[in-house]
């Protein structure tokens, strides 16, 4: 039985936001030039027209962000994916020593420590869903993994 996560869609909107911010300053900034270079309207109209590519590059940017897999647990391990700062990006149930869940940055986290010292932090306000339910995922996937069995 494997578990995949995607982002959550408030994260995914407030990249779309800073994205298309980034393509009025940029408008914006090539108003201003136009402006006080004294250049010709051409000018503008081409910049614009660039502007509404490159906003149309961002949303579907977001779009296949939206749909791609962030974090995978199945039998034999987890993989994570898109996640700056993740470290390990993928190990075997085998492999991991402990699960703790601190506060790293403000932001909370899950963070897998493997037997060798290494470690996986997965933020996980980033992923879909209700941070409970991922963590009880992650722990049953984990017990799982390790040959335990839940006693009735």
């Amino acid at each position: 039985m494997s578990s995949n996560y995607r982002f959550a869609a408030p994260f995914v909107v407030r990249l779309l936001g800073l994205g298309l911010a980034l393509v009025g300053v940029l408008v914006l900034l090539l108003a201003g030039v136009v402006l006080a270079a004294s250049l010709p309207a051409a000018v503008l109209s081409v910049g614009l027209v660039v502007a509404v590519v490159v906003a149309l590059l961002v949303l579907a940017g977001v779009a296949a962000l939206r749909r791609r897999v962030v974090v995978r647990l199945d039998a034999g391990g987890y993989r994570v994916r898109s996640v700056r700062g993740a470290g390990v990006r993928e190990a075997r149930w085998k492999d991991v020593e402990d699960v703790t869940s601190p506060t790293v940055e403000g932001q909370r986290c899950v963070v897998l420590r493997l037997r060798d010292g290494r470690t996986t932090t997965i933020p996980v306000d980033v992923l879909a869903g209700p941070a409970d339910a991922f963590v009880r995922d992650l722990q049953q996937h984990l017990d799982t993994g390790h040959g335990y069995r839940r006693l009735a």
